[in-house]
């Protein structure tokens, strides 16, 4: 060793902090390739009785003096943390996981109990996790509580073994009585994909006890994401979920709010630069009203959110006493949206909360709101407008066997004499026939009913008859499926840009007639009646083909939610 290294390291020790268990070399930028190189670092570790947490992040190891460091922990059967990030810089790909080896192999020896395993910005990859994986499936990590691999370059393969590690841990340690209890796990920037991270899901799910969970960065599309939600429902004490930068898109975000209705102890969600879109913020929105009692943070910034919706995840906040910060910049308001949001927030004396607007995308052109779909195989081609305004292609009726072939074939070709043929007993067939808990199902049905709506009489009663009895039993749901149904019935009305297979319909003034007597019933909850006066009064040249029902649907809205007015 040069006599210029040996001065840095005699340096670098004499600052080294030495208390609480704690023996540190954090941040010297010591480059230790020999043993000869750490002979007086191995030492202070030897003669540090009672070490807890050993720092070595900031520096570089070779090989030899990795050895040469394990070698000293073989003895230290009271080490719990071990930060070792950012420690292998320089160094070649190959050489780092004989290092990892060496010193998961002294922490197995010492028989020492980690709590903390901390081997971030450490470039090893999938081959850096099989040095760890023994130890990670060890009794040295049956007490690990807080596990960090930020910028590790695991990969699929790497989260695919990471997965099976923890999951045999858990598995050795609850046979043991003591069940592995995982409380942070971090994993940004690593490429897990879909299939790393639904791997990773399932070991999440087997442990349930996971409080933070960030996974920004990782090339996660909907079908990962929903992994990850399934598994978050089974983490009951979960409190920060950092999912920023992946791609949720409506089925995606529709998933994870499904999974936040059954957490009541998140304070921070992060689903910032995630594609949530319009559709998806709403689903939140409702998640929001419902539950997440103590809610610090929300960021959906950079998620190609609308004006409305923005202000419906606005509305959303304003009953949770602990929140301290709302992000929705980045996102697509236009200037008079962001001007809207922010009047919103202030009139609810919540303007401290909401964040940066200055990086707002400005609305999105008309002409490209059906250019974005969902990453699916599974759709269908060639919807087209129907006479009577709603969609070919969707089926109106649920997936048990049919009670009345005639009911069936009017949901098909609905028409104002078929309704009637149906006879006085039409509101419960229908009522029965359609699943309501497919928000696109129940949307469609309501749609081709109330598009029957005229100047006769009788048929206007069959119509208004039939769809209270629908919606009654749409709206007995949980608050999140009325929000998917009602953001559906938007987008399909042209008031809400949407993805993937849900088109638009000719909008109709039996439609929007409809929707009036519908907003006045005492199953149409308030709440919802405020969301679609908002897409109503933001977009309504949508709806200028029918202005005067337009108009008095507007009318009926406002009183409904003012009734003082």
């Amino acid at each position: 060793m040069a006599s210029d290294d040996i001065a840095l390291l005699a340096e670098a020790l004499s600052k080294t902090h030495v208390g609480n268990g704690e023996l540190s070399y954090k941040g010297r930028g010591l480059k230790l390739d020999t043993a000869e190189s750490v002979k007086e670092l191995v030492g202070e570790i030897e003669e540090y009785q009672g070490l807890r947490a050993l720092r070595l992040e900031g520096n570089t190891l070779g090989v030899e003096a990795a050895r040469a460091i394990a070698k000293a922990l073989e003895s230290k059967d009271q080490l719990q943390s071990c930060h070792w990030s950012d420690m292998f810089t320089g160094r070649l790909r190959s050489e780092i996981p004989n290092a990892l080896r060496s010193l998961g192999s002294a922490l197995m020896t010492a028989g020492a109990r980690l709590t903390e395993l901390d081997l971030s910005d450490n470039a090893f990859g999938p081959d850096g996790v099989k040095s760890i994986e023994t130890l990670l499936k060890s009794s040295a990590c049956h007490s690990l509580r807080e596990l960090r691999l930020n910028n590790c370059g695991l990969g699929i393969g790497g989260g695919k073994i990471l997965a099976i590690a923890l999951t045999e841990c858990h598995k050795q340690s609850a046979a043991l009585g003591v069940p592995l209890k995982l409380k942070v796990f971090i994993a940004g920037r690593n490429r897990l994909e879909n299939e790393g991270a639904t791997a990773l899901a399932k070991a999440f799910q087997l442990m349930g006890s996971l409080e933070e969970v960030h996974m920004p960065q990782n090339g996660i599309n909907h079908a990962g994401v929903t992994a990850l939600a399934s598994a978050m429902q089974h983490n009951p004490h979960l409190r920060v979920l950092n999912l920023n930068d992946n791609t949720f898109t409506k089925r995606g975000a529709l998933a994870m709010a499904q999974a936040l209705r059954h957490l009541r102890s998140v304070q921070v969600i992060n689903f910032g630069d995630c594609l949530v879109r319009s559709e998806g913020a709403i689903a939140i929105s409702a998640v929001l009203r419902e539950g997440l009692p103590i809610l610090k943070e929300l960021n959906l910034s950079f998620g190609e959110i609308t004006e409305a919706a923005a202000l419906v995840v606005a509305q959303a906040v304003q009953d949770k006493p602990h929140m301290e910060k709302l992000d929705l910049n980045g996102n697509c308001l236009g200037e008079e949206g962001c001007e809207a949001l922010k009047e919103t927030m202030e009139n609810m004396d919540l303007a401290d909360l909401l964040g940066s607007l200055s990086d707002d995308e400005g609305e999105p052109d008309e002409d490209d709101e059906e250019e974005e779909e969902e990453e699916e195989t599974d759709e269908e081609d060639g919807e087209e407008i129907k006479e009577n305004g709603v969609t070919e292609g969707v089926s109106p009726v649920n997936h048990q066997p049919a009670c009345h072939p005639e009911v069936v074939s009017f949901l098909s070709f609905p028409t104002a004499e078929g309704l009637l043929q149906l006879g006085k007993n039409r509101p419960g067939f229908i009522q029965q026939q359609v699943d309501v808990s497919n928000s696109e199902v129940a949307a469609d049905a309501f749609l081709k009913i109330s598009s029957l709506y005229n100047d006769d009489s009788e048929i206007n009663k069959a119509v208004l008859e039939t769809v209270d009895a629908l919606l009654k039993k749409a709206f007995s749901g949980s608050s999140l499926q009325t929000y998917s149904f009602l953001s559906t019935l938007l987008v399909m009305l042209g008031l809400l840009k949407g993805e993937g297979k849900v088109k638009k319909v000719q909008v109709l003034p039996g439609h929007l007639l409809v929707l009036e007597h519908t907003v006045q019933q005492d199953y149409f909850p308030q709440d919802h009646a405020s969301l679609l006066d908002t897409f109503v009064a933001r977009h309504g040249k949508a709806l200028k083909s029918c202005s005067s029902a337009r108009d008095s649907l507007k009318s009926t809205l406002e009183r409904r939610i003012s009734p003082e007015c």
